[in-house]
């Protein structure tokens, strides 16, 4: 079989590696396209999964990603039009699913957050299989045309499926500096570029002040853009280090005592490696976070005098490492 994934977003990285594998190990033909946004293309080099850039990202404006679609959507077909594939596969990229479907091949997409709306509304109807967690209630997807058969679902969170073989590396401690006698908290900043987080998060400022001028803490922010990453640097707080480039999220995770997220994939890596973890996230809370909250795997915070900042006792709650292949044969359907 020729199949054909599209990569758009650093998280989609990390949930095709184990596929990309699987699907290769079965004797499949397979290639990668990607986008220019964020750390998607350091993280695909840091992996050492091959793709061809296919557009970038539009940036915050309605406008800009409207440009960012029609002339992606253009090159996709372009393209993908005489590689005679049997199938598409995406992580949420709604320019592929359309594509596929203006081509005339079997598409499947996966995702783990509902209330994406405008990018399910294109990306899911266009698709042939709609792949998604247990968690997310059936009705929440039918607004998008989206129910069994052609809804699947999966148990758990995709994150125990990409990191089934994980164990984390302790050097990346020593790389990024980190004083070991300090409690290690991770910290993943807003979404400021979806569509779906418009709102302003004045949250995120307050925890990241209150942590950043702990001198028993080294916080080390996860930024999502250039732009992040100079706000935070200009901020100057004492406890605080941002990386240069892409890093081993995972291991930092791993290795830390407490994890800040105002995303969705950092929180629920920090809930599937068994380390406790806050959420700031300012947007609509989905299935998957409500079941994590309901569970107290997942915190909300409101306050950040509320975080416990201190060095986690013992070993890490156990880990459920879950078969990627469960998720690579429920795409597979859509052939």
């Amino acid at each position: 079989m020729r199949a054909w994934v599209d990569i758009s977003a650093p998280a989609h990285v990390l949930v095709f590696r184990p596929l990309l594998g699987l699907l290769r190990e079965d004797g499949h033909d397979v290639e990668v396209t990607t986008r220019d946004y964020a750390q998607t293309l350091e993280l695909l080099d840091q992996h050492r999964i091959e793709a061809t850039i296919v557009g970038r990202h539009g940036g915050r404006s309605r406008a800009g990603k409207a440009r960012s679609l029609f002339s992606r959507l253009s090159a996709l077909k372009k393209f993908a039009r005489d590689r005679e594939y049997d199938l598409a596969l995406a992580h949420g990229s709604h320019e592929l699913t359309i594509t596929a479907r203006r081509l005339g091949i079997p598409s499947a997409t996966t995702h783990d957050y509902e209330y994406a709306t405008l990018q399910h509304h294109l990306g899911d109807r266009a698709a042939t299989r709609v792949v998604v967690p247990e968690a997310i209630p059936t009705e929440r997807m039918a607004r998008f045309g989206v129910r069994p058969p052609k809804l699947l679902k999966y148990p758990g969170l995709k994150e125990e499926y990409y990191l089934y073989d994980f164990e984390p590396n302790e050097s990346v401690l020593s790389e990024l500096g980190i004083d070991s006698g300090r409690t290690l908290v991770i910290v993943r900043t807003p979404p400021d570029v979806s569509l779906y987080h418009r709102r302003s998060n004045p949250l995120f400022p307050q925890v990241l002040a209150h942590i950043g001028s702990q001198e028993g803490v080294h916080a080390v922010v996860v930024p999502r853009s250039p732009e992040q990453r100079d706000y935070v640097r200009g901020l100057a707080l004492p406890s605080v280090i941002v990386p240069e480039r892409a890093v081993d999220a995972q291991s930092l995770i791993a290795l830390s005592d407490l994890v800040v997220s105002a995303g969705g994939t950092m929180n629920r890596e920090a809930a599937a490696l068994g380390v406790p973890v806050y959420t700031t996230y300012g947007g609509r809370i989905g299935g998957v976070d409500e079941m994590l909250i309901r569970e107290g795997r997942l915190l909300p915070l409101t306050d950040p005098r509320a975080l416990k900042l201190r060095k986690r006792d013992g070993e890490a709650a156990e880990r459920i490492r879950r078969d990627p292949r469960i998720l690579l044969d429920l795409l597979l359907t859509a052939s």
